[in-house]
């Protein structure tokens, strides 16, 4: 059952501070983006584009002259995380293991929403270098962005087959750089996402598999974090954007609006549309985009901050229970 919207603001405060602070003293929320353009735009993928398309933050706070920052990082996830350190954002967007490294460290998020579960990556290969599993490529040099979900997928898939980073010869690149090194044959391999297909569809990539031929084993899952200080002491605010949020996922999770998608990204994005085509012909929006935070995606996380733990990405485990904010579960949002 539904929490009523008055409890659900209540809940979301936290201390009595919250109840003291209004959100006319708020000018502006900085929201953090990873940057995955390979053009001038910028683009974070999923609803973060839907919602700057349809200016709905915008929209959302523009009766109380709240203006909405959006800040995008090359340097993904641990960029963002030094922000956060630093007082710089209030709300990031993040794959699963640079939230997890940023709660681990310290760092006081609260989780806020679920943007997206099973997101599928790939294994990227020199043409004719002859890897076709991932027990192909022990001892090879393999490229990876260390910090972000496709570092943590890319252990999920070796522990399926009973690897881990210790068989390969490990290379930290961030996504462009392992792509121009894999067309350079500078790399035996690189492990990310699906502009690899453009790799692929130039002849100067193979991709023998990706997450889904592993049985979801590696798949990335995203969400919403807050730092603590602005959840505690704008509850309001942070209820009515995730609110507000619910209008993209709406638009997002019906099946529908597929092709508009793609479109949407791709020309954020700079790339070509039939790789997200080709990657999302087998899925369905509504099965990626969710925001609810359900036990089976929490339970998910949860496996995340275990592996993370397990292969030393992190120092320190936590209990995702611990991480979210309450009420949100209760309340449905």
């Amino acid at each position: 059952m539904k929490l009523p919207f008055k409890r659900l603001i209540t809940l979301l405060a936290g201390t009595a501070l919250a109840g003291l602070v209004q959100a006319a003293d708020l000018k502006e929320i900085r929201i953090a983006v990873p940057d995955l353009s390979a053009g001038t735009q910028n683009s974070g993928g999923g609803v973060t584009d839907v919602l700057r398309s349809q200016q709905i933050f915008e929209k959302a706070f523009a009766d109380q002259g709240i203006k909405i920052q959006w800040n995008y990082f090359k340097g993904a996830g641990p960029v963002i995380n030094e922000a956060f350190a630093n007082g710089q954002v209030d709300l990031a967007y993040l794959g699963d293991l640079a939230a997890i490294i940023g709660r681990s460290n310290g760092l006081d998020t609260r989780l806020l929403s679920a943007t997206a579960r099973g997101v599928k990556q790939y294994l990227g290969v020199v043409p004719g270098s002859g890897i076709k599993t991932l027990q192909d490529l022990k001892g090879k040099r393999v490229a990876v962005f260390r910090g972000t979900a496709t570092q943590l997928s890319l252990n999920g898939a070796l522990a399926s087959q009973g690897l881990s980073e210790k068989d390969l010869k490990i290379i930290n690149l961030d996504f462009n750089a392992a792509v121009a090194a894999l067309a350079a044959k500078q790399i035996d391999a690189t492990w990310g996402g699906s502009n690899l297909s453009s790799l692929q569809a130039r002849g100067l990539a193979e991709i023998p598999l990706t997450t889904k031929d592993l049985g979801g084993a590696g798949s990335v899952q995203a969400v919403l974090v807050g730092s603590g200080t602005f959840v505690d002491a704008h509850p309001e605010v942070v209820a009515k954007l995730l609110k507000a949020q619910q209008q993209a996922v709406q638009w997002l999770t019906d099946d529908h609006n597929k092709q508009a998608y793609i479109e949407l990204v791709s020309g954020l994005a700079s790339y070509p549309p039939v790789i997200l085509t080709n990657d999302l012909q087998d899925q369905k929006l509504s099965e990626i985009f969710p925001s609810t935070l359900d036990p089976v995606f929490l339970g998910k996380l949860q496996d995340a901050v275990d592996l993370a733990s397990k292969e030393r990405l992190i120092r320190k485990s936590f209990r995702v229970s611990d991480w979210v904010v309450p009420g949100l579960v209760a309340a449905g949002i």
